[in-house]
């Protein structure tokens, strides 16, 4: 399940950005390359990588394939449009990956610092268990807060932050998008999908630089994050 080649990537590249005070993420530059390019690239160096797939607003469609292009992206395969939610978006690249994939990987355009080490476990545990995805434990103590009063202390040894990429087996994640689409059902996270259809999904360990890019602070330590990177690895 795991051979070279096998592996779809989409790029949910759609957001709408609220938070980001009118800078465009995806096309925000962190060590002189785009944060699209960023999250392309990583993926473009594995070998398990058949193609990518990005899904984006209409009118970022064409600067994206350009981008692609530009920075040497030789498995990207297309940009399609995005839909009104995430789950919308992810079906419409779904719709293009090659018939001969064996896995789905779903991706955050706007985490560009995701690892490949970290990316080819979650490959591996997607090939054992039919779905995988990267995380961290919870650092913080959670609450649950009802009417502005707590409700719950739920255990922290027990809590994970799910990032992306998220993998699953082609015909989990197909039978996950047909129970969401027949039962109505709009989810944030594909885990939910696979997991509506009683597959046990599991946690491969990431780190915490895996951010996902959300205000203009995130850019700035986003820029820190992979110069540092750069200099302790040489």
């Amino acid at each position: 399940m795991n051979k070279p080649n096998s592996v779809s990537v989409i790029i949910a590249a759609g957001g709408s950005g609220e938070r980001m005070k009118g800078i465009n993420k995806l096309m925000s530059m962190i060590e002189g390359m785009p944060v699209i390019a960023h999250s392309m690239r990583v993926f473009e160096e594995l070998p398990e990588v058949m193609e990518i797939i990005v899904t984006a607003r209409e009118d970022e469609l064409a600067e994206i394939e350009k981008i692609a292009h530009e920075y040497g992206i030789s498995k990207f395969a297309c940009c399609t449009a995005g839909g009104e939610t995430r789950q919308q978006s992810v079906v419409n690249g779904l719709r293009k990956v090659s018939r001969e994939t064996e896995l789905i990987a779903v991706h955050d355009g706007a985490r560009p610092l995701v690892k490949g080490e970290h990316i080819r476990q979650c490959i591996k545990d997607a090939g054992i268990f039919g779905g995988a995805v990267l995380g961290v434990p919870v650092k913080d103590t959670i609450k649950e807060v009802q009417d502005g009063l707590i409700t719950d202390t739920p255990d922290r040894r027990r809590l994970y932050i799910a990032q992306t990429p998220q993998i699953f087996r082609k015909k989990i994640y197909f039978d996950g998008v047909n129970f969401a689409e027949e039962h109505d059902l709009d989810f944030t996270d594909d885990c939910q999908m696979a997991e509506a259809v009683g597959v046990r999904v599991a946690m491969t360990p990431s780190d915490y630089l895996n951010i996902k890019i959300t205000t203009p602070e995130d850019l700035q330590i986003a820029e820190l994050l992979l110069t540092q990177s750069k200099q302790q690895n040489g």
